[in-house]
C-alpha cells in the first residue's frame, strides 16, 4: 500500500488498483461560525492596532524629547559663550525658556537626562529674573 494524499491509501497493484475512501481523516472546512464565535477574534485586531499606535507614539515622544534636550544644550552653550563675551541675547533666553517646558519622553533614562538639563536651564533663567511655569 502507498500513500496518495491526506487520509487516503491505494493498493500497489496493477491497472485495476482502486482507491479506498478516506476514513475520518482528511481535510475539512470548519463549520460556519456565528457572530458569538467571531467576536473574540474581532476584538484582537483593534487591541493590536492600539498597541502599535502606542509604540509609535512613545517613539515619537522620545524623538521629540531628544531633540528638545539637544536644543536646550545648544542654547545653554550659546548663553555661556555670550556671558564670556559680555553679551546678553534676549532671543536666546526666550528660546531657552520655551525649551525648558514640554512633555516628558517615555524612555526613563532620556526623561531623567532631559529633566536635569531643563532644571539647569530654569536655574539660568531664574538668575536673570525670568520665571517659567515649571519652577
Amino acid at each position: 500500500m502507498g500513500v496518495t494524499g491526506i487520509g487516503g491509501t491505494a493498493r500497489a497493484a496493477g491497472p485495476s488498483a482502486t482507491r479506498t475512501p478516506p476514513r475520518g481523516g482528511g481535510f475539512r472546512l470548519p463549520a460556519a461560525t456565528g457572530p458569538a464565535e467571531a467576536a473574540p477574534m474581532a476584538a484582537v485586531a483593534p487591541v493590536g492596532l492600539l498597541a502599535v499606535q502606542a509604540a509609535d507614539g512613545a517613539a515619537e515622544r522620545n524623538r521629540r524629547g531628544a531633540a528638545r534636550a539637544r536644543g536646550l544644550l545648544k542654547e545653554l552653550s550659546a548663553l555661556q559663550a555670550g556671558l564670556l563675551r559680555g553679551e546678553a541675547d534676549a532671543g536666546g533666553l526666550a528660546r531657552l525658556a520655551e525649551l525648558a517646558e514640554g512633555e516628558s519622553p517615555d524612555d526613563p533614562a532620556l526623561a531623567d537626562a532631559l529633566a536635569g538639563i531643563a532644571l539647569r536651564a530654569r536655574i539660568e533663567l531664574a538668575r536673570r529674573g525670568i520665571m517659567v511655569a515649571g519652577t
